[in-house]
């Protein structure tokens, strides 16, 4: 199976959470949104660990198999959907999901991925193939 992580989840893989690790090592491609990378490294700028973070997060991208996913042109195609379905529901969009999470989910759809996340965000986009752990 082809996931994109979202950063809870790449946290839970820092921290060695056996299922997510054990769905980690199961899949085909890992792909980590560059959105995703932004965010953890934001985190790393406020850590005491940023040193060590980014070195764990360089040695996590440099594994085979493992892929970067940049938003382009077409990204923004699959945006607009996704901001527009979310606004047919009469809330302000960053209600509904941060805007983050909205580029993020565009790239699983336009590269058909499944996510694999803990956010509950997400479940205003029933669109989303996701990876189900607890």
């Amino acid at each position: 199976m082809k996931i994109a992580i979202d950063s809870n989840r790449y946290t839970d893989f820092c921290k060695g959470v056996a299922p997510v690790v054990e769905a980690i090592k199961n899949a085909t491609e890992i792909h980590i949104p560059l959105i995703v990378i932004a965010e953890q490294r934001a985190g790393f700028a406020y850590s005491t660990n940023r040193e060590k973070n980014e070195r764990t997060l360089t040695k996590f991208l440099n594994n085979d198999g493992v892929f970067i996913l940049s938003p382009d042109d077409q990204t923004t195609f699959f945006y607009a959907d996704l901001y527009s379905y979310l606004r047919k529901k009469g809330k302000p969009i960053t209600t509904l999901i941060p805007t983050n999470d909205l580029w993020i989910a565009a790239l699983v759809l336009q590269h058909n991925l499944v996510l694999f996340d803990r956010d509950s965000d997400f479940d205003q986009l029933p669109q989303l193939a996701r990876l189900p752990i607890a």
